[in-house]
């Protein structure tokens, strides 16, 4: 099917492997619109330089006039919108991003495309597809189901917020204006691409390092863990065939505790690239104090998502780990690049004053 996407926050972790995928599979042209804050990169998207298929906007999505212009220009057949801060620390540090981008943003969005399906003056083939997160829905007791789609809200950091707020916004424009909506809330992603800054690159680049691998509270927290090709899978899969006006979990059926994580990916490090020295990267784990409002356990029933579009995730948790060790180890190019100034500020305000350094 030859569609035109528009994509925001396409030059990021999981956007950039969505627009990527997308294209792979010849499914039409992307207009990717990215403001490459630190988490941006275009690198991410090297492989896809002289595609026509893909034309790249630095721009905000908080400017309307420019979010106009080019859904006037392009004529896009659907919005996928992974454009967010989404870091938990950093939006405890400064919230004020997080409310601009992820929720002004999402509104500013949303209106711009309001206007543009009313002036088109038929919507039925439209889609606004909102990527979201499970972390809108709290904090899970250790035996308690997993999340579902009716979940109640019940976000415990200013990034949980944030997005909660994005996904009514998206809810209530498809119910007071009829803007053709899809959402989906997904667990923990990992793989390529992603910023060192979230738990596995950055235990990976410590462990690389020599350094100290810092283990918020006793370690115990338990995520579900998800592979972002499959993630991206799944996203398309929605897209395409997905009940306008529906929300889907999206989730790796993959729960473990962050020390389980970490512990796994040294024992693959000590087999792949064993240290010099000789002993266990586990040696580096430490335990520090945990963060403010830290919930203790997400995990999420992709039953729905199952059922209806008889999607699964292909990668197990150990099989992903190992691809994603994998691709940070034959990219040392692609890390160093992002060790950008406000990286190595974010690691000085939530670790202490020594700089980190990654050496893959």
């Amino acid at each position: 099917m030859d569609r035109t996407l528009l994509v925001t926050g396409g030059a990021g972790f999981i956007g950039s492997n969505f627009v990527l995928s997308w294209l792979a599979r010849g499914n039409g042209r992307v207009v990717n619109l990215d403001k490459l804050t630190y988490a941006g990169n275009l690198q991410n998207l090297q492989s896809l330089e002289g595609n026509e298929k893909h034309v790249f906007v630095r721009g905000d999505i908080n400017d309307r006039a420019l979010v106009a212009s080019l859904l006037q220009k392009y004529r896009p057949d659907a919005v996928v919108h992974f454009a967010a801060e989404s870091h938990v620390d950093r939006s405890i540090v400064g919230p004020d991003d997080f409310i601009r981008t992820n929720v002004f943003g999402t509104f500013n969005l949303l209106e711009e495309v309001r206007t543009y399906i009313k002036s088109s003056g038929d919507s039925r083939g439209f889609r606004f597809l909102h990527i979201s997160t499970d972390e809108v829905y709290g904090s899970l007791a250790p035996q308690a189901p997993r999340f579902c789609e009716t979940t109640a809200y019940a976000p415990n950091s200013p990034y949980s917020a944030s997005k909660a707020a994005a996904d009514h916004l998206v809810r209530a424009y498809h119910e007071t204006y009829g803007v053709p909506t899809l959402t989906t809330n997904c667990s923990n992603n990992y793989g390529p691409f992603q910023f060192p800054e979230k738990l596995i690159p950055f235990m990976l680049c410590q462990a690389l390092a020599g350094e100290p691998m810092p283990i918020y509270g006793d370690g115990q927290n338990v995520r579900d863990w998800l592979y972002v090709e499959d993630h991206c899978e799944a996203l398309i899969q929605v897209l395409l065939g997905g009940r306008v006006g529906a929300t889907y979990n999206v989730g790796g059926n993959n729960e473990m505790t962050n020390v389980e994580v970490v512990e796994k990916l040294c024992r693959i490090l000590d087999e792949v690239r064993p240290d010099r020295g000789g002993s266990s990267y586990s040696r580096l784990i430490t335990f520090v104090k945990d963060r403010p409002g830290h919930d203790r356990r997400y995990a999420v029933d992709a039953s729905r998502l199952k059922d209806e579009l008889g999607w699964i995730p292909k990668e197990s948790f150990d099989s992903g780990l190992r691809k994603t060790v994998q691709w940070y180890l034959d990219h040392p190019e692609w890390i160093a690049a992002v060790k950008s100034g406000s990286y190595r500020e974010w690691v000085a305000l939530n670790y202490g004053k020594r700089e980190i350094q990654c050496e893959a």
